[in-house]
């Protein structure tokens, strides 16, 4: 497995041995290079250096020029304008590094070498509760990150903080052990995920009204929330039916979700409670927390209500308990000090980046992040209706997540039956699991080529279209491309450096080269909605490339093969791209 070196790195080190040759003062200068529609490159550092050496660009930028040794990659340099360099490529160095990548089972896409590990903490549901579409975004952005930092070689470690502890279990337990049948299932099959919750549902809205109706109850039940916090094991074992209950939900979700999530992985609030004591005690010996009127704060400088008064982080309340900020500060503990995380990622809802902003802060001030150990929360906006309002029910409720999923596979589906005809000839079986894969891609590609910050609109008659960007018009163009192989005949890809290329097979070579770039830049800036531009532009490319360009019927038996090895490359880099983002390529469509 050996990267290869981008085009655009070519070239940079091509400029930058003219650079020192011309110029020995200024070797360590950038060119400044990147893509243009004018040539296949624009260099433009010459116009800083000139200001800075006070000569005159032009004459620099042709000075450089001509102390580049004749090679193989450069075809021809032109100085233009004030003295910008335009710079186009070899057709045989396009080809034979593409062929370069196509030998490599990573498509050339080299390991980042500073990698460390990172902790993600992603898709966050809560336990007895019904997961709906506010959960859909964490749980799609978190997984593509954890695919897309796992192939640069980072070492990822995936966090699942479910929330599983509180006051609300007390009611629940009460009610169980006064109603010890309401979660017994109905056989000993296995239970479905609509069972499960069906029964939690049931349960909770029962033992709410009698919370909300029965003073006695309530008495009870909060009597129960301190058996549960002190540990008592009948109460524990209890609390515990309704966390696995919940999973069995959980899991169902997230396979209709396409998406891995282990158990192992699941550490939810609870799993930090033995933390909270030591964490509060840290924090207050060391003087990064405080008391004030009972409870133990932080304060900061930056941070301050309407009223101007400064607004606290409030790690232990003045009755004694916990607020959310302990549990989180505890795990970033847990995953700094016995994890060995060098990054912290939190892929959770905008709404909540003050209490992360404060947590980090705190987290720095108590030496547990610092140079080393970063913290980034991927902050992520709300799913909007067609209307433009957050997504809702015609009732008003929040949109069940499962609905929506299986609309979206509903909908994929009918599109798959519909293109379906003698020619493709799926058969009922393939054209299910085209339509899940189709429908889930589509639901995952809408969230994620919006950038994370922005909220997006769930459109699903936009999500399953074929055109404009989506991920079924990007699965189609992978399908065609299969499809082609098929009736390629005995012709097998190769690649043909000695031949022209046609300026459509050029600027799909010269894209496809970026692929490793691509995949840097997203792991690097957590943004999983670039990847989905790069792909997406990848099979725009391709449709031009289709448009001039004939494969099967191509003028020679060389160009037929070095078509079909472009058209191959792209397939496996359309494929690649697609699993990081954690969405299928069907083989036939």
């Amino acid at each position: 497995m050996a990267s290869v070196p981008s085009l655009a790195s070519t070239v940079q080190q091509r400029l930058a041995d003219g650079l020192s040759a011309a110029l020995p003062d200024a070797a360590s200068a950038d060119p400044l290079l990147r893509r243009s529609d004018r040539a296949d490159f624009q260099a433009n550092g010459i116009l800083a250096l000139a200001k800075q050496l006070k000569g005159n660009p032009r004459e620099l930028a042709t000075k450089v020029v001509e102390a580049i040794p004749a090679n193989d990659v450069l075809k021809e340099i032109e100085v233009s304008g004030p003295g910008f360099l335009n710079i186009t490529v070899t057709d045989s160095a396009i080809i034979d590094t593409l062929a370069a990548r196509a030998a490599d089972a990573r498509l050339g896409v080299p390991f980042n070498e500073s990698a460390g590990t990172t902790v993600i903490d992603y898709a966050q549901p809560n336990v007895a509760k019904e997961m709906h579409v506010g959960h859909l975004r964490s749980a799609v952005i978190g997984a593509a990150m954890v695919e897309i930092l796992e192939f640069t070689g980072e070492t990822v470690v995936r966090r699942h903080h479910i929330g599983d502890w509180g006051t609300q279990f007390g009611m629940l337990i009460q009610f169980l052990i006064e109603h010890p049948h309401e979660l017994d299932h109905s056989s000993e099959a296995e239970v479905s995920g609509e069972e499960a919750m069906s029964n939690l549902n049931r349960l909770y809205k029962a033992s709410r009204a009698l919370f909300d109706s029965d003073e006695e109850f309530k008495t009870r039940a909060r009597a129960r929330v301190v058996d549960l916090q002190a540990g008592d094991e009948e109460t524990l074992a209890l609390w515990q039916r309704f966390v696995d209950e919940s999973k069995i939900y959980f899991y169902s979700v997230f396979d209709k979700l396409d998406m891995d999530i282990r158990d192992g992985d699941v550490v939810g609030e609870s799993g930090y409670n033995d933390m909270l004591q030591e964490t509060c005690r840290i924090l207050e010996e060391s003087g990064v927390a405080v008391r004030s009127e009972g409870a133990l704060c932080v304060f900061f400088d930056d941070v301050k209500g309407p009223d101007g008064n400064p607004v606290p982080l409030i790690v232990q309340k003045s009755d004694g308990g916990f607020g959310y900020a302990a549990t989180d500060l505890s795990a970033i503990r847990d995953r700094v000090q016995n994890l060995k995380a060098t990054s912290l990622l939190y892929v959770v809802d905008a709404r909540q980046s003050l209490h992360f902003k404060m947590v980090f802060e705190t987290a720095r001030r108590a030496g547990w992040l610092n140079d080393e150990v970063k913290a980034f929360q991927l902050a992520f906006g709300t799913v909007l209706g067609k209307d433009g309002k957050p997504f809702k029910t015609r009732e008003g409720e929040t949109v069940r997540l499962v609905d929506l999923l299986d609309e979206a596979i509903g909908r994929a589906t009918e599109v798959v039956r519909e293109k379906n005809n003698d020619k493709i000839a799926l058969t009922e079986q393939e054209i299910v699991e085209n339509g899940a894969q189709i429908g889930i891609g589509a639901v995952k590609y809408a969230d994620l080529s919006t950038s994370a910050v922005r909220d997006y609109k769930f459109d699903l008659d936009q999500m399953v279209s074929l055109n404009g960007d989506t991920s079924v018009y990007i699965q189609y163009a992978y399908a065609r491309i299969q499809s082609i192989k098929r009736n390629a005949g005995d012709a097998v890809p190769t690649a043909h450096p000695e031949l022209e290329l046609a300026p459509a097979e050029r600027a799909l070579g010269l894209h496809l080269d970026q692929f490793g770039a691509a995949v840097a830049e997203v792991a690097e800036e957590y943004a999983p909605h670039k990847l989905a531009a790069y792909l997406y532009q990848l099979a725009s490319h391709l449709t031009a490339f289709y448009d001039q360009c004939p494969v099967l019927k191509a003028d020679t038996q060389e160009q037929k093969e070095n078509r079909l090895f472009l058209i191959d490359l792209t397939a496996r880099t359309l494929h690649q791209g697609m699993a990081l983002l954690g969405i299928r390529t069907p083989e036939r469509l």
